[in-house]
Parts: C-alpha cells; structure tokens; sequence
C-alpha cells in the first residue's frame, strides 16, 4: 500500500512541476502561477520525504544493502 502512496506523490510532484515549466514559458511576466506550482511541488516533496521518514521509524519499510 505504501508503494502505491510513494509512486502517486511521485506523480503529482511530475505533474506539479510540468505545470510550473508550462505556466514559465507561457504565461506573462507578472503571474503568480509558476511561483504556486513550484511551491506545491516542494511542499509535495517536503510530504514525501517525511512521509518515507515516518515509515521507516514505523517499520513499514527496511534499509537494504545492495
């Protein structure tokens, strides 16, 4: 379940930071919409990695070494 979790923020952190380079190249110089697609994109990857820092002080998931 949690592998499923991770690969979905994964996406949205995609999506979120297509959407900031289309809002970058397409829009005027005065648009708040690339700084709020970026900002959403970090607060995104902020949540996962707490999230992943949650789970591991749970149990739900186990260095391994390669």
């Amino acid at each position: 379940m949690l592998k499923y979790v991770v690969i979905l923020m994964l996406l949205f952190i995609l999506a979120s930071l297509g959407s900031g380079l289309f809002f970058l190249l397409r829009d005027p110089g005065g648009s708040r919409r690339t700084v709020k697609a970026l900002t959403l994109r970090i607060a995104l990857s902020v949540g996962l990695f707490v999230l992943l820092l949650l789970a591991y002080a749970a149990g739900l998931i186990k260095p391994h070494g390669l």
